[in-house]
């Protein structure tokens, strides 16, 4: 883990030492730190960091215009710190690119965990499988590399993106509940999470759909959840 490069973006310099430490215990050692919006820009297009914890109130740019820009030219795993709890906030930082979020106050050692799961989600870490492929129609889900392609053309996921797709290719044709599929994703308690899936199953849409409004792959069960089905077997 000591070769992953880990990018901490904070404007107090207590958070950034902080963060610094509850990392290197868990075995990271090459952490950038930077205070503010546009440096964050700058070092992450210059220094490719592996993971990204980026704090939402920033001095110049606020940390979801950041995650804008920083998403033109990189797919690394973002978390997202802020002193926010409301369920808008979070939403707005899935939807611009964002993998996770966490409030403050936080535990140190909760956000390094949780790292190492973003991580693994997003294929750099050891992971157990056997090149496992999973193809669903034109749609080819390599299991240990964490990619995805449709009709050999490679498509751009960010880490939960991929752990979504993935969960329902696994249990194809099944109706999986927005709860179900939370828990199964998220690790964590399903409570309020109905805008969260739906926003991550709309951008999901709009990349491995011909037409997100006419979805062929993942397809919504009214008022039950989703499934996903081979296109020919998708029952008009």
């Amino acid at each position: 883990m000591k070769n992953y490069k880990i990018m901490v973006v904070d404007d107090e310099r207590d958070i950034l030492n902080l963060l610094e430490k509850a990392l290197n215990i868990e075995g990271f050692r090459n952490i950038l730190k930077v205070e503010n919006g546009m440096s964050a820009v700058k070092v992450c297009e210059e220094q490719q960091p592996d993971m990204i914890i980026l704090d939402v109130m920033l001095p110049d740019i606020d940390g979801y215009e950041v995650c804008r820009q920083i998403r033109q030219f990189s797919r690394s795993p973002i978390l997202f710190l802020s002193s926010k709890n409301d369920e808008l906030d979070k939403i707005l930082g899935l939807a611009v690119g964002g993998d996770d979020y966490v409030t403050k106050p936080f535990s140190p050692k909760e956000v390094a965990y949780r790292v190492k799961a973003q991580l693994r989600r997003a294929g750099y870490m050891e992971k157990t499988s056997e090149n496992q492929l999973l193809k669903v129609g034109d749609l080819v889900i390599d299991v240990e590399g964490c990619r995805v392609t449709k009709k050999n053309q490679m498509i751009e996921l960010t880490a939960r993106e991929f752990e979504i797709l993935y969960y329902l290719a696994e249990n194809i044709g099944r109706v999986i509940s927005r709860e179900r599929l939370y828990k199964a994703v998220w690790s964590e308690d399903s409570f309020g999470c109905d805008n969260t899936i739906m926003v991550h199953i709309r951008h999901l849409r709009e990349k491995v759909e011909d037409n997100p409004n006419a979805p062929q792959y993942i397809i919504t069960m009214k008022g039950l959840g989703y499934k996903m089905v081979v296109p020919d077997e998708n029952e008009k």
